[in-house]
């Protein structure tokens, strides 16, 4: 697993919390104690703290963005997983595109999905973000990228 892919892994456990416990908790408070827990060995590239400090900083656009495409589903009836991988892969989608193209992005968020989602899960993101790929570039998602 790849040190990039564990820190969105360590940061979905974190937002899973921080979420469950309805934002009252510091996430970053949560942060330490889910890398301590989990990855006591992990070479810190600042890269899990960036992500999480950026979702949580862009936390009110990212979920209105949800709400927006995803409309048949109310945020709060989302699965607590569903709800924070989209997170993830619309914080790396929309407001990390220099650094990231948006087709590794949605890539990602998709693995997340099938590895810790239900059986739908995969599906759900990829037409959550694929929708917003869309209107943000005009171009349709390659089916083969799409979640099988």
């Amino acid at each position: 697993m790849s040190n990039r892919h564990l820190s969105r892994v360590i940061v979905l456990q974190t937002l899973f919390a921080w979420d469950f416990n309805k934002t009252q908790e510091n996430p970053e408070h949560i942060l330490k104690y889910t890398e301590k827990e989990f990855t006591p060995d992990k070479d810190e590239t600042g890269f899990t703290k960036e992500l999480l400090k950026g979702i949580v900083q862009k936390y009110k656009e990212i979920n209105d963005l949800i709400i927006k495409y995803a409309p048949e589903w109310p945020l709060k009836q989302i699965n607590i997983i569903d709800r924070n991988i989209l997170r993830i892969g619309i914080y790396e989608l929309k407001f990390t595109s220099d650094k990231m193209p948006p087709k590794v992005a949605i890539n990602e968020a998709i693995e997340l999905a099938k590895n810790y989602g239900g059986d739908n899960s995969g599906k759900f993101i990829n037409g959550v973000l694929g929708a917003i790929y869309k209107e943000t570039t005009g171009e349709e998602l390659d089916p083969d990228n799409a979640e099988k």
